[in-house]
């Protein structure tokens, strides 16, 4: 038997349980019922009572316990996505880049990124360089009025600046 099919009998065994809970307490309540002397009933009640509460608790406990699996395994499988769309966004940074490594200085060749005002490096952490930017060819940004920015401070025609 196989984890996924484990799994499902968690669940399977809590709604089972839940039920048959309920069911212990409906047989209870109607031994309760049937006797008209107080001190009669009680028996009924706890053992009915008491019981069915415990049975549909642990059910109720499995059932959380099936869901609580469900959804890490749903959260593993979506950050498992997420790191490996970001490696592959890192790889393809690192090309535009002019195949240096993340973090490296663009080359006079590379590409970066150009904003409304300032220019960034591929990986800088500012936020303005994320907003509303877009990839561009170093030679033509500096033929435009763009600043460099002075937070990554990305490479200047005529003078590279260097990294701090």
């Amino acid at each position: 038997m196989n984890n996924v099919n484990l799994g499902r009998l968690g669940g399977q065994l809590g709604i089972g349980l839940c039920l048959l809970g309920f069911l212990v307490i409906f047989f209870g309540w109607n031994g309760a019922a049937s006797q008209d002397y107080l001190p009669a009933q009680v028996p009924y009640l706890i053992s009915g009572g008491a019981a069915g509460l415990g049975i549909v608790v642990i059910g109720a406990a499995l059932i959380v316990v099936q869901n609580h699996r469900l959804d890490r395994a749903r959260l593993e499988a979506v950050l498992e996505r997420l790191v490996a769309a970001n490696e592959r966004q890192g790889a393809g940074a690192a090309a535009l880049n002019g195949g240096a490594a993340p973090g490296a200085p663009a080359g006079l060749g590379g590409y970066v990124v150009a904003g409304d005002s300032s220019y960034h490096r591929v990986d800088c952490t500012l936020h303005e360089a994320r907003e509303a930017a877009h990839l561009v060819p170093l030679e033509d940004v500096m033929s435009s009025r763009l600043e460099p920015c002075r937070v990554c401070r990305p490479p200047q025609l005529g003078r590279l600046v260097p990294q701090s």
